[in-house]
C-alpha cells in the first residue's frame, strides 16, 4: 500500500512538471523523484524512485520499471523493485521483489491473461511470499473500539489460480483455487501498540493457519475495458468451500459473495458516476480472523484503516463520481487525471439477525486518480471517519 503510494504521488507530479522529461529517450522515459509519503497503519515513507516507462511503436506502454529505496519510520531502509509488462488484450505480467531493513519482505509473480486461446478463456496465476509487521487487529464484531487497538506481523505463503470460459461476449463462468499458508501469529514493528496474540490469545488463527480453497464464479461483464472502464456494469457471484488443515482447527468453512458495480457516464465521458455494493456470508465455526469478512482500507470504508472491523458477513456500498480534470503527456503516453469524490459505508456482522443501522459505518472521502490508458491506473484516495482520517494508494481502481 505504502510503496504504490510513493510511486503514484510522485508520477502524479512529474506529469505537472514536463521540463524533467525533455533529456529522456523517443522510447525510454525515467526520472528520478524524491519519494514522500504517509499511511494511518504504515508509517511515513522518505526516500527516491526512478520509475522508467518503456513505449511501444505504436506508443502505448509495454513496460514499467520502477526500483525504489525508502526510509520507514516503522520498518527502517526497504529496497523495492517493480515490473509491469502489459501487451494487448489486457494481458499483463508483475514481478515484485521488496526487502526491509526489520522484519518485512516481499515477493511477488502474477500473470493475467483475460483473452486467453483466441478470448475464449480467461487464465490468471499468481504467487507471493510476504511479511508485513504493521497489521492490526482490533479484536471481532462491529462494536470494536479504537482503543482495541493491537499490532502483529503476517508472514504468508499465497498461491492462487483461475481457469475462466466465456459463454458469451459478457458472461464467464469460473473456477479457481487458493492456498494460503499464515505462520503463527508474531509481534510487529509498531511497538506502541500491544501484540494481537497477548490481547486476544484465544481469537481462532492466532495459531496460524493452512488453508486449500476452491471457489466457483459467475461474471456478468458489460463495462467497455476491464482495467480503466468508463462504461457498462459488472456482476460477480461466488460459492467457496475452504479447507484448513492446520492441527486442532475445525477443518470446514464456506464463504459466499455478491458483488455489483453500475458506471454511468454523461455524454462527454468527463464526468462518470460509479455505484457498488457487496454482500459476503463466511459460514462455519474456528474461522481464522483473517479470513473473516473485513471493512477499511483501499477498497471500502476508506476512512478506515486495514481490516478495521472484521466479522463472519458483511454488507458494503459506495458511491463515487470520477471527474475528468486534465490530459497531458507523461513520459511519452497520454495520460488522464480526475478528481475523485466518494462515499462509502457499510457495517459488519455475526448473523444476518444482527443488522443494525446503528453499526452502519459511513466514510466521506476525495480521490485523485491518474491514468495511462488502456492498461494503467494509479490513484490516492483520503477517507475521513469518526476515528479521523487515512490515505490509501493503488494501482488500479477500488472496484
Amino acid at each position: 500500500m505504502r510503496r504504490s503510494a510513493v510511486g503514484i504521488i510522485l508520477v502524479l507530479w512529474v506529469a505537472f512538471c514536463p521540463g524533467l522529461l525533455d533529456r529522456a529517450h523517443a522510447d525510454v522515459q525515467y526520472f528520478p523523484i524524491p519519494a514522500i509519503s504517509t499511511s494511518k497503519n504504515d508509517g511515513n515513507d522518505l526516500g527516491l524512485i526512478m520509475p522508467v516507462l518503456i513505449t511501444g511503436a505504436d506508443g502505448d506502454l509495454k513496460y514499467l520499471v520502477a526500483p525504489m529505496l525508502i526510509h520507514n519510520s516503522y520498518v527502517g531502509l526497504r529496497g523495492t523493485i517493480n515490473l509491469f509488462r502489459y501487451e494487448p488484450g489486457g494481458k499483463q505480467i508483475k514481478a515484485l521483489a521488496s526487502w526491509s531493513e526489520k522484519i518485512e519482505h516481499k515477493f511477488l509473480l502474477s500473470y493475467v491473461d483475460p483473452g486467453f486461446s483466441n478470448g475464449r478463456y480467461s487464465v490468471e496465476f499468481s504467487a507471493t511470499n510476504f511479511k508485513n509487521a504493521t497489521m492490526r487487529y482490533f479484536g471481532l464484531g462491529p462494536s470494536t473500539e479504537k482503543g482495541d487497538q493491537t499490532n502483529y506481523t503476517a508472514s504468508e505463503t499465497r498461491v492462487n489460480w483461475r481457469f475462466g470460459v466465456y459463454a458469451n461476449e459478457v458472461t464467464q463462468i469460473a473456477v479457481s483455487q487458493r492456498l494460503r499458508i499464515m505462520q503463527p501469529i508474531q509481534p510487529g514493528a509498531a511497538t506502541m501498540f500491544p501484540f494481537s496474540r497477548d490481547v486476544f490469545p484465544q481469537d481462532p488463527g492466532m495459531d496460524g493457519a493452512a488453508i486449500l480453497g476452491q471457489r466457483i464464479s459467475f461474471h456478468y461483464d458489460t463495462r467497455n475495458n476491464l482495467v480503466t472502464p468508463t462504461d457498462g456494469m459488472a456482476l460477480t457471484a461466488y460459492a467457496e468451500l475452504n479447507l484448513n488443515f492446520h492441527k486442532g482447527a475445525e477443518p470446514l468453512y464456506s464463504r459466499y459473495g455478491l458483488q455489483i458495480t453500475k458506471m454511468l457516464a454523461s455524454e462527454s465521458k468527463r464526468a462518470i458516476l460509479v455505484v457498488h455494493g457487496e454482500l459476503q456470508a463466511t459460514l462455519g465455526s474456528d474461522v481464522p480472523f483473517y479470513e473473516q469478512s473485513s471493512l477499511g482500507g483501499q477498497n471500502n470504508l476508506r476512512g478506515f484503516g486495514m481490516d478495521r472491523y472484521i466479522d463472519k458477513q458483511l454488507i458494503a456500498f459506495s458511491v463515487e463520481e470520477r471527474i475528468h480534470i486534465l490530459r497531458t503527456r507523461l513520459a511519452g503516453v497520454v495520460a488522464d487525471f480526475e478528481l475523485t469524490p466518494f462515499i462509502d459505508t457499510g457495517q459488519v456482522f455475526n448473523s444476518f439477525m444482527d443488522v443494525s443501522f446503528k453499526d452502519y459505518r459511513i466514510t466521506p472521502g476525495i480521490g485523485f486518480r491518474g491514468i495511462i490508458r488502456p492498461n494503467v491506473v494509479g490513484r490516492i484516495d483520503y477517507g475521513y471517519s469518526k476515528e479521523g482520517g487515512a490515505i490509501f494508494a493503488g494501482l488500479d481502481f477500488p472496484y
